[in-house]
């Protein structure tokens, strides 16, 4: 049974949230619904007419409902142990034959109740599965009398659900109509209503909303949260079907032009599955993974596509545009001559291009000429090197040699992120570790020190024979040290020793703005305001864009009365911070000095 069928016939429980609406699915002749029978039993207790009651003494299978009230019922809930005593049970018994004991989800757990018969079965409705509730006026239902509970009368669990019936029929008739939330004895009465155990591995729902009708707003919900067959996806239908792999292949082609790169995928994939000798399909996946950035992935593909077919010369062409966007150049080259008429004259002319400016890049490196390096290296770039971590870090590392780190902190930030250990396996060991030191070096600068020391310890790890990147990991970690140790003699107000603690990192790294601040910060809280704007003017001439540095230099200018360079930097922090009234009152106060003090030297000239 799935789901927590109920009775023989077993329907499936479905939860509030995702379900479609109850009433809007009609049921087949064989469902029914559970509260349905608690409410015809209440029906035939209460006396109400119902048109689909059978007659009592009838234990014919016909109504083909969920076997709640059928006499075979009596074998599980004698099963149910007894709370009296073995010898009272003949005396009850005698002059009330045939009635069984009170089931677990009583009331009163402590005494022992009649409980009527077996209902007769009543047959399930055909119409739609939804409980059709009796049509009684407000001043009807206001006028019938309050039920009885099954602890006072002891009419078990019939009573129980005849009064959140009733509680119900007072709501609607009062203006409200939201359904009964289940207690915890209403879970457990309602647990014992038919064959609801269902699948061990599938508990049933233990909310009895899950059983009711649902309400005109509930069904309006979820006819809008429901999805409906027509709304699921084109992709999960072809894929639940088994299709020809060439029309897998075509419906994937269709969503590559429409950009949906995930979807296209997909639909590659399982053509490969049925299909994994073909190298189109291949190809096609790897035009789709470089849609979706996953270049190195998309590298593997067209190799598996060559490997299958040789001579596929648009495999070749994808693989040397994939080598060119990485910055192998040489790899370029030779694939575009393996892809004969696929490739253009001026696709092979950029990767020969690229392959001379890497050269010319490396060279300059060299013999320490980062204005030809900065110059080759973003020629690489335009070439069509946009994926290169190599070529970044040549652009990063003549960036910082000539003193602008800002611009190179930009360039890194803009650099494709790809894991250091799939990195390292398509490039090389030696190639990753370039990456890391440069990536070290601008971090450092940048004032991220801890990164700074990871990314520097991983490129020694990587390339361990080789000094410069040695130098450069001991030099992040003697950097990232002075400052730890400035910052804490800092917060101890100990200015002039943490002042001596940044001093020696800047000799390790006499250009590293956070440094540079970090001094000045400590300088002006000595009162030496003129080496406080020596190391804020430092630190901005390699980061312009460090509010902190200009916010400094302006308070020290203002305490130098040096109001126009003063004003000059709070205008421009205004302009950066509109919203800082800190910022704004002090210009204020800076722009009110100034004119006091223009004033003051154009009545000295007159």
């Amino acid at each position: 049974m799935q789901g927590g069928g109920h009775g023989r016939h077993g329907h499936g429980r479905r939860g509030r949230g995702n379900r479609a609406s109850f009433l809007d699915e009609p049921a087949p002749s064989s469902r029914c619904f559970p509260f349905s029978c608690a409410i015809a039993g209440t029906r035939l207790r209460r006396g109400d007419p119902s048109p689909e009651a059978m007659d009592a003494g009838d234990e014919s299978p016909r109504a083909s409902g969920c076997g709640l009230f059928r006499r075979r019922r009596a074998r599980s809930t004698s099963s149910i142990p007894s709370l009296e005593p073995a010898g009272a049970a003949a005396e009850r018994m005698a002059p009330d034959a045939g009635m069984p004991r009170r089931g677990k989800g009583s009331d009163d757990a402590t005494s022992i109740v009649p409980v009527p018969v077996p209902l007769p079965v009543v047959k399930a409705r055909a119409g739609p599965a939804a409980v059709q509730m009796p049509r009684r006026t407000p001043e009807a239902v206001r006028a019938l009398p309050p039920p009885t509970t099954a602890a006072a009368v002891g009419k078990g669990i019939v009573a129980e659900l005849d009064g959140m019936l009733y509680d119900r029929q007072r709501a609607a008739a009062n203006g409200g109509g939201s359904l009964l939330r289940a207690s915890s004895g209403n879970v457990m009465l309602y647990g014992n209503l038919g064959n609801l155990r269902g699948n061990p591995k599938n508990p049933p729902s233990q909310n009895l909303l899950d059983y009711l009708p649902k309400t005109a707003k509930e069904a309006k919900a979820d006819a809008i949260t429901s999805p409906t067959p027509a709304q699921e996806p084109e992709l999960c239908r072809a894929l639940s079907t088994r299709r020809d792999p060439e029309e897998l292949k075509e419906m994937g082609n269709e969503e590559y032009k429409e950009g949906r790169f995930a979807e296209a995928l997909a639909m590659y994939d399982r053509a490969i599955v049925m299909d994994p000798g073909k190298a189109s399909y291949y190809a096609n996946k790897a035009a789709a993974l470089t849609g979706l950035g996953r270049l190195f992935d998309a590298v593997a593909q067209c190799k598996e596509a060559i490997r299958i077919d040789p001579a596929y010369h648009r495999a070749h062409h994808r693989l040397a545009s994939l080598y060119l966007r990485l910055g192998e150049a040489g790899k370029a080259v030779h694939h575009f001559k393996q892809s004969r008429n696929e490739a253009s004259p001026w696709d092979k002319s950029r990767a020969q291009a690229l392959q001379s400016h890497v050269s010319q890049s490396n060279e300059a490196r060299r013999i320490k000429d980062y204005l030809t390096l900065l110059k080759g290296s973003e020629s690489a770039a335009s070439s069509g090197a946009d994926s290169s971590p190599q070529v970044f870090a040549l652009r990063a590392e003549a960036l910082l040699k000539l003193q602008r780190h800002d611009e190179a902190d930009s360039i890194m930030s803009s650099a494709p992120r790809f894991g250091i250990d799939e990195s390292t396996k398509f490039f090389g060991a030696t190639a990753n570790s370039y990456f890391l030191m440069i990536r070290a070096q601008v971090d450092m600068a940048a004032g991220r020190f801890e990164e700074a020391v990871a990314a520097a310890q991983k490129a020694a790890q990587l390339d361990p024979g080789n000094r410069e990147t040695a130098m450069v990991a001991r030099r992040a970690r003697a950097v990232a040290s002075a400052r730890a140790r400035g910052n804490d003699l800092f917060r101890a107000s100990k200015f002039a020793e943490a002042c001596v603690a940044y001093g020696e990192g800047l000799n390790h790294d006499s250009q590293n703005a956070a440094l540079l601040f970090n001094r000045a910060a400590c300088r002006s809280k000595l009162g030496h305001y003129e080496k406080a704007v020596e190391d804020c003017n430092a630190a901005l001439a390699v980061r312009p864009s460090y509010g902190k540095a200009r916010r400094r230099r302006a308070d020290c200018n203002a305490q130098l009365e040096r109001w126009e360079a003063s004003v000059k930097d709070y205008e421009l922090l205004v302009q950066e911070n509109l919203e800082d009234d800190q910022l704004a009152k002090a210009l204020s106060e800076a722009q009110a000095m100034l004119k006091k003090k223009q004033d003051e030297l154009f009545q000295i000239v007159n």
